[in-house]
């Protein structure tokens, strides 16, 4: 895997609209244009509720420049899909790990730490601690 490419990042919902939502969001706090790629792969491709392999693998193609893909998702479902492309072996870049974070918090780590370089460990490890964010 490549050090000088910033590790990518999908972001998988059941909806099209939550997955560009929380995409644009994370951009926007992690300082705009100059971020990590990101990029959502929600819902079905004829716009309807579920998750899609097909959107699943472009977005992850699209993303990856040799650093690894962290692809976090939003509910059950979208995991077995996740690791069922995974399983495959040769579905997703080289490199994609499914990353056990909270979606909104997990997804603006993720991409913080990819911008400012972090390698697929540091982001991975970055979106999981968001699990300890205390609201109270």
């Amino acid at each position: 895997m490549s050090a000088t490419a910033p590790v990518g990042i999908v972001l998988v919902s059941h909806s099209a609209d939550v997955a560009a939502a929380v995409a644009a969001l994370a951009q926007g706090l992690a300082g705009g244009g100059g971020t990590a790629p990101i990029l959502p792969a929600g819902g079905l491709p004829d716009g309807g509720l579920g998750t899609s392999a097909e959107l699943i693998r472009a977005a992850a193609e699209a993303v990856d420049g040799g650093a690894g893909v962290a692809l976090l998702v939003d509910l059950g479902s979208a995991v077995l899909t996740v690791k069922a492309l995974l399983a495959e072996g040769d579905a997703l870049p080289e490199g994609s790990r499914l990353i056990d974070a909270p979606f909104v918090e997990g997804a603006v780590a993720a991409l913080v730490t990819a911008s400012a370089g972090g390698d697929l460990d540091a982001v991975a490890s970055a979106a999981s601690e968001a699990y300890t964010y205390r609201k109270q």
